[in-house]
């Protein structure tokens, strides 16, 4: 064979292999983040990140708001429902990891992830369509902000609810400051300060869910929900509640602060964080110590945001709770606590952050004051 041949063969299989290899790069290229469906007259929404919980990033949050605007317009769409893949996870929280390096580089992603995030929070809780949210497995932080404001929040015995953000330096934020201080009594304060997890059926007694629905009946219920024609939200309701009355599961249980919710409202009454600190110390009960061990470990800059951001947000419309929330996002994003909860918690998981400042006595009422106050013209506007 000729020179000429041989090049030719050889350029042939560099160019097969290529096409093999580009073909391969092609099949095993990684799922899309969010996978946005029209089922019948259902959009569906599904968060594909199963590996990381289906924890919310800006490219997520930028495919879903665009879509759930499109499909509030559209006349044959009467229904959006919002799941997580995997069978984990709804949706873990944000991904915070990202926003870390952004806000220690100085990029931008510190702040567009919370605008966008706050603003994707607002159109769920102003959605003119039934919206149904699927809380099937962990829903923290984020997974809460994509379904806590929605008319439709259905909990199964996998669901996880927490919102653990003074852990990290952060407060409950994606409207926490609204939905947290509505709940029955002191519980929204005190899941907002401690991150208590509620799980199962108690995340519906504890008002965060509307219903609860075994996870094996999940499919058939979806199934149902998209096969309804043009559903107002009453509709929706009878299908929701129809299933709800099959899934007997833990229904004997009681709730499980049921025996603490006096406690609660008693210990967690108070007009600062340190007050509520004497009360459990000189409550003595195991309850109470329980609680104030917990608190201690939390950044005292976050107890004492979080405290005021719920004082402040009982009286404040969602829309004005997130413009608030945005502030606080920025005043953590310039702080110290922050990088130093998301190093002890995720990165270098020794569960022992140096937090400063160390005690909620040298957190002073100016400083917190400060996070509250507007960014001008960078405030988050609708």
């Amino acid at each position: 064979m000729s020179f000429r041949g041989l090049t030719s063969v050889f350029r042939l299989r560099s160019l097969c292999r290529l096409q093999r290899i580009q073909g391969h790069m092609m099949s095993s290229h990684v799922e899309a983040d969010v996978l946005l469906e029209k089922v019948g007259r259902a959009g569906v929404i599904t968060m594909n990140r199963p590996k990381v919980l289906n924890a919310l990033n800006l490219t997520m949050i930028r495919q879903i708001y665009p879509q759930l605007r499109k499909w509030e317009k559209d006349n044959a769409t009467d229904i959006v429902i919002i799941k997580g893949a995997g069978g984990k996870a709804f949706c873990a929280g944000g991904d915070i990891r990202a926003v870390t390096e952004a806000g220690k580089a100085g990029q931008s992603l510190a702040q567009d992830f919370f605008r966008e995030e706050y603003i994707l929070n607002n159109t769920i809780g102003s959605y003119q369509k039934p919206y149904i949210a699927l809380i099937d497995g962990i829903t923290m932080g984020g997974g809460v902000g994509l379904s806590v404001h929605g008319r439709f929040r259905v909990a199964t015995e996998k669901t996880l609810f927490a919102m653990p953000e003074t852990a990290i330096g952060l407060f409950p934020d994606v409207g926490g400051g609204y939905f947290l201080p509505r709940l029955q009594g002191k519980l929204g304060l005190f899941l907002a300060l401690t991150g208590f997890r509620l799980k199962g059926r108690d995340v519906q007694r504890a008002g965060v869910a509307t219903h609860f629905v075994e996870s094996k009946k999940i499919p058939d219920l979806e199934k149902d929900l998209v096969d309804l024609k043009s559903p107002s939200a009453a509709d929706v309701t009878r299908v929701l509640d129809s299933y709800q009355n099959q899934s007997r599961l833990d229904s004997e249980k009681p709730f499980v602060l049921d025996k603490h919710i006096s406690d609660i409202n008693r210990l967690f009454s108070s007009s600062s964080v340190e007050g509520i600190m004497e009360n459990l110390k000189a409550d003595g009960s195991e309850f109470a110590k329980k609680q104030a061990e917990t608190l201690s470990k939390m950044s005292p800059t976050s107890l004492k945001i979080t405290y005021k951001q719920l004082q402040t947000g009982a009286a404040l419309s969602l829309q004005d709770v997130l413009v608030m929330e945005y502030r606080l996002s920025q005043a953590c994003m310039r702080g110290f606590d922050f990088y130093e909860g998301v190093r002890a918690v995720l990165v270098d998981k020794d569960q022992s952050p140096k937090w400063k400042p160390s005690t909620l006595e040298e957190v002073s009422e100016q400083s917190v004051e400060q996070c509250f106050s507007s960014l001008g013209e960078k405030d988050l506007s609708f």
